[in-house]
């Protein structure tokens, strides 16, 4: 009996080690769109733009900071603070984004939390509340310095 057991368990480590060897193929199909659809992916990531920022052409976004200029209920109150903010301050970003019941303008792409201090220091004569807020940020533009 003891030797069935035994034979019969190295006919079972010979089997597993012969079929463990053998070697096969792998066959991938898929449809040639895909290829396409990555492409396109790739292409639409070089250039981001934004519910809130529809020229935007950041590449890339980070965690940076913002200044919070304004929040309130009323969308046309929420849009005209926008255009206000913008006429003041051209070159800077300005995001409405509504959070059940309150629209929020926040102002900005800061990478450091002392940048949006200081832009907030700025900002305190012409602006009730203001708060900084940690959020996702578009790339601010680097200016290039001639030498």
């Amino acid at each position: 009996m003891m030797r069935k057991i035994y034979l019969f368990l190295v006919v079972a480590l010979f089997v597993q080690g012969a079929l463990a060897q053998s070697k096969g193929e792998l066959i991938i199909v898929k449809d040639p769109l895909i290829d396409s659809l990555i492409a396109k992916r790739l292409e639409l990531n070089k250039k981001k733009a934004t519910v809130t920022n529809p020229g935007s052409t950041a590449i890339v976004t980070d965690m940076g900071y913002r200044v919070q200029v304004f929040y309130g209920s009323d969308r046309r109150e929420a849009f005209s603070e926008q255009t206000r903010f913008k006429n003041n301050y051209p070159k800077l970003g300005a995001y409405i984004t509504y959070k059940e019941p309150n629209y929020y303008l926040r102002v900005g792409d800061f990478r450091t939390r002392m940048e949006a201090q200081r832009f907030l220091t700025e900002l305190k004569a012409s602006y009730p509340t203001l708060f900084i807020f940690r959020e996702k940020i578009n790339a601010p533009e680097l200016e290039e310095v001639n030498k």
